[in-house]
């Protein structure tokens, strides 16, 4: 008889440890968006992730199709008064030129060595891009993203004095959480480096490197040493038509949200309600002069277009309860 009970015992303690406890729901707070003023828009993200994650509605969206894709420069994080990649490349540049004056040959980088930010005028985005990057031409990817992560993690904003990393729009954040936890799957959008951002977009929005798309260059690997190298040729400008191309290229699936600021990102956001499910996209307007920047430039078709298109426009001032956490 007491075989036969530790039998029972044995093979209920097999089960359970093959079973293992029972998943638990996940547990929505009851305001995901605390930094959010109660208004109109947050009221429609809201009812937007309600419709889309509740299985009894008609606008529910399956699991593997709740793609949402978020800008990152002004939409994330600050980009004023320079864009933080830009400002990562002139540090780079100026110690880079220390051991390699011959850079200072070319125009672009001898006007950032020397502060002066009007030869950025001299080339479109594309150009701009395709000759930051060629700087780096030789380095070890993973070198590469160790300045990044060491510029991010040390160089401070002129206005706040404090880290770059840090001048992230916490409103925005929490939107990405609150996203993932309603199993959406995030990913960033950016005309910036790829490999500048996934340096820390695991550490400061939870986004994992591989949710990042951004603006590349080809890589070479060196077979006798095992290496992967960057080489000087623009693989993409990840910036304005060519950024649904990437989100084709690099996730598979059209999104049913999109988050964006500026002209750079009507495409991505004009594509996304193309979706044949429910889908929204919000475009950030920056008219808060007090608490961050107050304005206009390159965001004006995107704002003036944004109602016959179907976007929503969340204002700094009147939508955020605060832009930074805390402040």
């Amino acid at each position: 008889m007491m075989n036969k009970i530790l039998s029972i015992i044995l093979l209920m303690a097999i089960g359970f440890a093959c079973t293992g406890p029972e998943k638990q729901p996940k547990k929505t707070p009851s305001d995901p968006l605390p930094s959010w003023v109660d208004g109109k828009n947050k009221s429609a993200i809201l009812d937007f992730v309600k419709q889309v994650s509740d299985p009894d509605s008609k606008n529910f969206v399956a699991i593997e199709d709740r793609i949402a894709v978020f800008d990152n420069d002004g939409t994330l994080w600050i980009e004023k008064p320079l864009y933080i990649p830009i400002e990562f490349e002139m540090a780079w540049i100026k110690q880079a030129a220390k051991a390699n004056p011959d850079m200072l040959k070319n125009d672009l980088y001898k006007g950032l060595a020397d502060n002066d930010l009007s030869v950025l005028k001299n080339y479109n985005s594309f150009e701009l891009i395709e000759l930051l990057f060629a700087a780096h031409q030789g380095q070890l990817v993973a070198d590469y993203m160790q300045d990044a992560a060491t510029f991010l993690d040390t160089a401070k904003h002129q206005k706040y004095d404090v880290r770059y990393r840090d001048l992230i729009y916490q409103p925005m954040v929490e939107l990405v959480t609150y996203l993932q936890d309603s199993d959406f799957d995030v990913f960033i959008v950016t005309g910036g480096e790829i490999d500048f951002l996934r340096s820390v977009s695991m550490e400061i929005y939870n986004v994992p490197p591989q949710n990042v798309v951004g603006s590349s260059v080809k890589y070479k690997y060196d077979t006798e040493n095992a290496r992967l190298l960057r080489t000087e040729v623009l693989g993409s400008a990840n910036d304005q038509y060519v950024k649904p191309a990437n989100i084709q290229l690099h996730i598979g699936k059209k999104p049913i949200f999109a988050a964006g600021n500026s002209d750079g990102d009507y495409e991505m956001m004009e594509y996304t309600l193309t979706s044949d499910d429910p889908a929204m996209a919000i475009l950030v307007n920056h008219d808060d002069e007090e608490r961050e920047y107050d304005y206009m430039h390159g965001t004006e078709r995107a704002v003036k277009d944004a109602p016959a298109q179907g976007w929503r426009v969340v204002s700094m001032k009147n939508d955020f309860k605060e832009v930074f956490e805390g402040k």
